[in-house]
């Protein structure tokens, strides 16, 4: 007991720095890095909905990505992608509205909705090809 007392600090210092170990790894499951969706893409031919607004899609947007803002992701999610069992990688600008989406496409029966995980930015951050509308 009187080693915790004495040694307080270095045990937070430690605690610390186990916590910010396990942080990134706990967090990678909140959706795909890019390479993993390139991959997908590549392999097994997944559609690619940015659920950003239109103007935000103009700015920049994954090849060969269509626009389906996510207000209107339930109502016309169906008429997009018509086959529930290919995968559906959801995209907008930092990850949150598209980790919603992919949520919401879980929930209206498609199989393998992912979502990507940081959004465009972290598919220009890793240097990923972006087109402009």
């Amino acid at each position: 007991m009187k080693f915790l007392l004495d040694n307080w600090m270095l045990i937070a210092v430690a605690l610390a720095s186990g916590v910010a170990l396990i942080v990134p790894v706990l967090g990678k499951g909140s959706g795909l890095s890019p390479q993993d969706m390139v991959q997908l893409m590549n392999r097994e031919k997944a559609v690619v909905i940015d659920v950003c607004e239109p103007d935000e899609f103009a700015q920049g947007h994954v090849i060969g990505a269509k626009n389906l803002p996510l207000g209107d992701l339930e109502a016309k999610l169906a008429q997009v992608v018509k086959n529930k069992s290919i995968p559906v990688v959801m995209v907008c600008q930092v990850g949150a509205r598209s980790a919603r989406a992919a949520a919401t496409a879980q929930k209206l029966g498609y199989e393998n909705a992912q979502s990507l995980a940081g959004g465009l930015k972290a598919w220009q951050a890793a240097n990923m090809p972006v087109e402009k509308a």
